[in-house]
C-alpha cells in the first residue's frame, strides 16, 4: 500500500524543512528533537480524572512514575506503561498523551514509569527499572492509588514495547506479579534481527535501519548482551506462561518483521496473541494520534484489548 495520505503530508513537510535524522545529531539535541516531535504528533492531551507525578524505589535510586487515573468507581484495573525512544530518547513526557487517552478509553488506572537512559546507562538497567516499577505498582498502588492489583497489564511503544515484552518473562521467572495482558507496539525483540523489513526500510527521513543500529549501539555496552532474552525477548528459551498479548506492527517500519515473528512465537507458546499490521504508516504513528486517524483507530485497538484481558479473557486470535 502506498504510504497514507495523512502521512505523505507529513513526510513532505519534513522534506522541505530538510529534516536531519536523529543519529546524526548529538545526544541531547537528538532528546530535545525527538521530544518536540512526539509532542507535536501527540496533539491536545485528553484531560484524566486526576494525574499525579510521583517517585519508586528504583534499584540505583528514586525514578519517576506518572499516574494517570480516569472518572469512575475503583478500585481500578492497572496498566503499567513505558515509553520508547531506543532507550536513548524519551521520558514519561513522550508517552503522556497515550497514557491518557488509554487511561480514559479502558478504564484503568494508568502509570508511566520512568527509567535511565543510555549510553549513560546501559542494558540492563533500563529493564531492571522497569521491572522495578511494576513490583512498585504491585504493592503500592492499590493503597495510594485505589488500584485492583489483582488485574496488571504492561504495555510500550518501540523499545517500550521491548521493555514491556522482558519484563513479562522477569514477571514469569522471578516473584511476579502476575499480569493480565501485554500490549506491545512496533516492539524491537532481536538485537541480531536479519529480516526483510529490516533490509527494505531505508528512508533517510524515516526510522530506518541505520536508526535501530544507533539505539542498540546506545543501549549495549557489550554486544553479547544483545542475545540475552531481556534485550531480545524473541530469544527466551520459552515463551510459554506469558499473558495474552496484542501486537501492533506498521506496514514501513524496520522493525515490523520482529514484531510480527515475536507474535508468531506467542502462540507457538500457546499464549492467546492478536496481530494487527497497520497499511500505509511507520515506526511511531501509535503516538501520533493527534495527527494521524490511524494513530487514533491504534489507540482505540489497544484499548479494547486492555478492556478484554481485564475483564478475564485473552485475544479473539490473529489479525492481518
Amino acid at each position: 500500500m502506498a504510504l497514507d495520505p495523512q502521512l505523505q503530508a507529513l513526510y513532505d513537510r519534513k522534506a522541505a524543512e530538510g529534516g536531519r535524522p536523529l543519529y546524526t545529531m548529538s545526544l541531547q539535541e537528538a532528546r530535545e528533537a525527538d521530544l518536540a516531535a512526539v509532542l507535536d504528533g501527540a496533539g491536545t492531551p485528553e484531560p484524566v480524572e486526576e494525574v499525579t507525578d510521583t517517585t519508586f524505589p528504583g534499584p540505583e535510586g528514586p525514578l519517576p512514575v506518572r499516574v494517570f487515573r480516569p472518572a469512575g468507581e475503583g478500585p481500578l484495573p492497572v496498566l503499567v506503561y513505558y515509553f520508547g525512544g531506543g532507550w536513548t530518547l524519551g521520558t514519561i513526557d513522550t508517552c503522556d498523551a497515550i497514557c491518557r487517552s488509554l487511561a480514559n478509553a479502558a478504564g484503568c488506572l494508568t502509570l508511566a514509569v520512568g527509567y535511565r537512559l543510555a549510553p549513560e546507562n546501559p542494558f540492563p538497567a533500563a529493564v531492571e527499572d522497569c521491572y522495578a516499577g511494576l513490583r512498585w505498582t504491585a504493592e503500592q498502588a492499590g493503597a495510594r492509588f485505589g488500584a485492583d492489583t489483582s488485574r496488571i497489564c504492561v504495555g510500550g511503544d518501540s523499545a517500550g514495547g521491548n521493555l514491556a515484552a522482558a519484563v513479562t518473562l522477569m514477571a514469569r521467572d522471578r516473584s511476579g506479579p502476575e499480569l493480565a495482558g501485554q500490549l506491545l507496539v512496533y516492539p524491537n525483540t532481536d538485537h541480531l534481527a536479519d529480516t526483510e523489513s529490516r533490509r527494505t526500510h531505508t528512508d533517510p527521513l524515516l526510522f530506518n535501519d541505520k536508526s535501530v543500529r544507533w539505539y542498540w549501539d546506545n543501549y549495549l555496552a557489550h554486544q553479547a548482551d544483545g542475545s540475552d532474552p531481556l534485550a531480545s525477548p524473541l530469544r527466551a528459551e520459552s515463551h510459554k506462561g506469558l499473558p495474552p498479548a496484542l501486537v501492533i506492527t506498521a506496514e514501513y517500519d524496520p522493525l515490523r518483521d520482529e514484531g510480527e515473528l515475536y507474535a508468531e512465537r506467542l502462540r507457538e507458546s500457546g499464549v492467546p496473541v492478536e496481530l494487527t499490521r497497520y497499511p500505509g504508516v511507520i515506526h511511531g504513528f501509535f503516538a501520533m494520534a493527534g495527527t494521524l486517524d490511524a494513530g487514533r483507530r491504534a489507540v482505540g485497538q489497544a484499548a479494547a484489548h486492555l478492556r478484554t484481558v481485564f475483564a478475564g479473557g485473552g485475544p479473539a486470535g490473529t489479525k492481518g
